[in-house]
C-alpha cells in the first residue's frame, strides 16, 4: 500500500484539517495517561519528518507520516501502565502484551476511516526488513516506506532518549548501532538520512517547520 499520488490535492483541505485535529485529540487523552511515551511519540514525529524530508517524500507523505508517528504508540493504552513503565527487566509474558500495541493501535486508528494508512503504518513499525519484526513478519518492500522511515526514528529516540530502565546512550554509540541495523533490520536508505540529520545538529528540517510547529497534544 503507498499514499496515492493524485490525493495530493487533499493537501490543505477541511478533511485533512478534520483528520489532523482527531489525531490531536487521540494525542492529548493519551498524554493525560502517560506523558513519558507521548514526549517520545512528538520527538520521533519530529525525527520521522526529517528523515522522510531528506529521502524526498512528498509534501503530503510527509504529513501522514508525522500524523502516524505521533500516535505510534497509542496501542500502549491498552497495555497496563505497571507493565509499560517497570523500570526492570520485563517477563516473556509482560514483553508479549507490550507487543500487542501494534494491532491495538491499528484497531484504534482504523476507527478515524481516514483515506490514507495512517493506521497501517502504525501497524507495522516494528516490522523488520528481514522478516524478525512483529506483529505479522513482513519484510522488505512488503513494509510500507513510511513504516520503515518510523521505525528507524523511533529505534534512534527509544535509544538515545530515558528509558525506566536504563539512562540514555550516547549518540555515538547509537548512530554506530542504527549503522549495524542497517540492511537487515532497518531500511539503510532511512538509517542513512537519520544519521546526516542528526549529525546536521537541526532540530527539524525546514520542510517539515509546519508539520512540527504545534505541540501535538493539543487541539489546533
Amino acid at each position: 500500500m503507498t499514499l496515492a499520488t493524485n490525493a495530493l490535492h487533499l493537501e490543505d483541505t477541511p478533511l485533512l484539517r478534520a483528520l489532523r485535529d482527531s489525531i490531536a485529540m487521540l494525542a492529548r487523552a493519551h498524554h493525560h495517561r502517560d506523558p513519558f511515551t507521548c514526549h517520545h511519540q512528538e520527538r520521533v514525529g519530529r525525527l520521522a519528518a526529517s528523515i522522510g524530508a531528506l529521502m524526498g517524500l512528498r509534501p503530503l507523505r510527509l504529513k501522514i507520516l508525522h500524523l502516524a508517528a505521533i500516535v505510534h504508540d497509542i496501542g500502549k493504552l491498552g497495555v497496563p501502565a505497571e507493565i509499560i513503565g517497570k523500570p526492570g527487566k520485563l517477563s516473556d509474558a509482560e514483553y508479549s502484551l507490550v507487543q500487542t500495541h501494534c494491532d491495538i493501535g491499528h484497531d484504534i486508528l482504523m476507527q478515524l476511516r481516514a483515506p490514507f494508512p495512517i493506521a497501517e503504518i502504525v501497524h507495522q513499525h516494528h516490522e523488520r526488513i528481514d522478516g524478525s519484526g512483529y506483529p505479522r513478519g513482513l519484510r522488505g518492500i512488503a513494509i510500507l516506506e513510511e513504516a520503515r522511515i518510523l521505525a528507524v526514528a523511533d529505534t534512534y529516540d527509544a535509544m538515545s532518549s530515558y528509558r525506566p530502565y536504563r539512562a540514555p546512550l550516547s549518540e555515538d554509540f547509537v548512530l554506530g548501532e542504527l549503522h549495524k541495523m542497517a540492511g537487515h533490520l532497518l531500511d539503510p536508505g532511512a538509517v542513512d538520512a537519520c544519521v546526516r540529520h542528526v549529525l546536521s545538529g537541526t532540530t527539524a528540517h525546514p520542510a517539515t517547520a509546519a508539520l512540527v510547529d504545534a505541540p501535538v497534544n493539543q487541539v489546533s
